[in-house]
């Protein structure tokens, strides 16, 4: 979410707690991958800025084992913040946190112990970043993929262990540019396509359900692709998709150089509007939508709500927030305007490719 590479700058493993792990354990390759991602985006966001504003890092440890790098990027010349964050965290938590990491019932039951509910041990890494750029016409973005496993509590040593990968990547435009929207899209399509032909259209309707703010009937922005909670293919498998390996290295959160996937989704987008002109109407049209992604982002996200109720480091929590929103009563854009449009998709999500 500078100087030194996360490998540099950081502990040479969080992974302390891991007894007896091998160094190529699931844990530790998902680790490798997402200290890369975490360097090649900051990277290419840097050159974006053309020797101006560079990442801030700050490396952290939390009280109850593991450890995060945050990189932030704030008031640059095309960035407004940027945030790349690694986490990598294990302990014990409370079973209500553990029901807003997996809201499933079934699995929560049996893996926390019913009703004699106790903490429950877990370890949880990722790598997450959004990125809102100073342009309206230019929009922001967010990727964020993880591993989670959970252990049987001490109370309830029969429980199963639970493990999934989740995550997803999605565009939040101020202005409907289609040629722009259906490039992202299409990039999207293009890597999942590669592992499996059903992801897409499944994750980019999962996507549209999931940042959907209740309370506006509407979502957050255009979409791209999420899941959650993912254990339904060999884990083996998963840890491919959602790492470095074999024929699916060019995935969009697990490539060995980044830029097969996330960065060719999103740095075209930015290159071609970072210049673009606007006038006082249409930031302020900017900060509004900005509002609405405040509100999803701590009425609703999974992941902000996780961190709060485990006690995580609350800078790295609300890192995703943008420097500045807007809140204007009753606003409603006039019908046919361009931002009618913007609001008018995300009401009703398109099909972009």
């Amino acid at each position: 979410m500078e100087g030194e590479t996360p490998e540099a700058a950081a502990p040479a493993t969080f992974l302390r707690g891991e007894e007896g792990a091998s160094p190529e354990s699931a844990r530790a390759r998902f680790e490798r991958v997402i200290r890369r991602v975490q360097a090649e985006v900051c990277a290419a966001l840097e050159a974006l800025e053309g020797g101006g504003a560079r990442f801030r890092e700050d490396a952290w440890t939390p009280p109850g084992g593991g450890g995060g790098i945050s990189r932030v990027l704030q008031g640059g010349r095309v960035f407004e913040k940027a945030a790349v964050n690694v986490s990598l965290v294990y302990g014990v938590m409370p079973p209500e946190a553990y029901r807003a990491a997996r809201p499933d019932t079934a699995a929560v039951a049996a893996a926390v112990g019913g009703e004699k509910a106790g903490p429950v041990p877990f370890f949880a890494a990722g790598v997450s970043s959004v990125i809102h750029p100073m342009n309206p016409f230019a929009p922001t973005m967010h990727f964020n993929y993880r591993y989670f496993e959970t252990e049987a509590h001490k109370d309830a040593p029969g429980a199963p262990r639970q493990w999934w990968f989740g995550g997803g990547t999605d565009l939040t435009p101020s202005y409907i540019i289609e040629e722009d929207v259906k490039h992202f899209h299409s990039v999207q399509k293009q890597v999942c396509d590669k592992f499996d032909p059903s992801f897409y259209p499944r994750f980019k309707k999962w996507c549209d359900d999931y940042f959907y703010i209740k309370h506006r009937g509407e979502r957050r922005g255009v979409g791209g692709i999420f899941f959650d909670d993912l254990n339904d293919y060999d884990q083996e498998m998963l840890l491919h998709f959602a790492t470095e390996l074999g024929s699916l290295r060019r995935l969009p959160f697990i490539s060995a150089d980044c830029a097969d996937s996330v960065l060719p989704a999103y740095i075209p987008i930015i290159e071609r509007r970072k210049d673009t002109p606007f006038t006082e109407d249409h930031k302020a049209w900017h900060q509004l939508r900005r509002g609405r992604y405040v509100e999803f982002n701590l009425v609703y996200d999974r992941g902000t709500t996780f961190g709060l109720k485990t006690g995580g480091r609350i800078e790295s929590i609300l890192v995703s927030l943008p420097l500045t929103a807007r809140w204007e009563y009753d606003h409603k854009p006039e019908v046919g305007t361009e931002e009618w449009k913007l609001l008018d998709t995300c009401i009703n999500p398109k099909e972009w490719i």
